[in-house]
């Protein structure tokens, strides 16, 4: 079982860019993609749905922002989109998908770069995911959790932590969360697998040629619930595969 975690940033701008000939050759039996930009009526996935995939999207109210999408080629028991809170699901942040043994969140968690408003709406999210996890998991399958998280949890998962130590996504609130998020019961699948490596990133500014120098951030998770822990087989990035200006996280089960 091979789970791909994708921001996009723009759906149809990535489908232009050779998307679907990449995701035929990766052949992931779950792809969850962040930032679709768009709805399911203003997108043409009949090239993905042709592979063979299950399609189910959460668009943002707001055209041309946010949104996620799941595409798996097993037929899920059960879809839930949104979360309940009118807030979150306005912007399309979270997206369930249960099936046999275990249930997979495609999230993609706002960012706070904007303004110090978006970075209060993203504090307030993130304690509201977490709980909203804690609660969930006493009635689903065992989670994996994936997504654009926009937060980075430790030094080695940014160029320059030094220099970013109060910016968002790496400020000593959202590192703590993290802590306290994967110490309910989760599993950093990268982590697992890779240990302690640096220079490992997701996301790089378009400018100043920071992908070609690999000035990055891991902003891009895939999270596993510990009783899944010992089906991890295989986990990394994939920062060679470019659609956008982050690259696939995945896991293999």
């Amino acid at each position: 079982m091979k789970i791909i975690t994708y921001n996009v940033n723009g759906l149809r701008s990535a489908l232009s860019k050779g998307l679907l000939s990449w995701v035929e050759n990766a052949a992931p039996d779950v792809l969850c993609l962040q930032e679709i930009k768009a709805g399911r009526e203003a997108l043409d996935i009949s090239g993905l749905e042709a592979l063979g995939y299950h399609a189910c999207l959460h668009p943002a109210e707001k055209p041309g922002y946010s949104g996620v999408a799941t595409f798996s080629k097993q037929k899920p028991n059960n879809v839930v989109i949104g979360c309940g809170t009118d807030c979150y699901d306005s912007e399309g942040r979270v997206l369930r998908l249960d099936f046999d043994g275990f249930s997979v969140i495609n999230t993609y968690m706002p960012s706070g770069t904007s303004g110090p408003e978006r970075q209060a709406f993203k504090v307030e999210w993130l304690h509201f995911f977490r709980k909203y996890v804690h609660e969930l998991r006493a009635t689903v399958p065992p989670l994996v959790i994936v997504g654009d998280f926009n937060c980075c949890q430790r030094d080695i998962d940014l160029h320059s932590p030094k220099a970013n130590q109060n910016s968002p996504g790496f400020t000593p609130e959202e590192r703590a969360w993290f802590a306290d998020f994967l110490a309910d019961g989760f599993t950093d699948s990268f982590r697992h697998h890779h240990g302690d490596a640096v220079g490992h990133y997701s996301w790089w500014t378009y400018r100043a040629g920071a992908r070609a120098r690999n000035v990055g951030w891991r902003l891009d998770h895939v999270l596993v619930d510990e009783q899944l822990q010992p089906r991890i087989q295989n986990a990394g990035l994939l920062p060679d595969v470019v659609h956008s200006d982050h690259c696939p996280a995945f896991v293999e089960l």
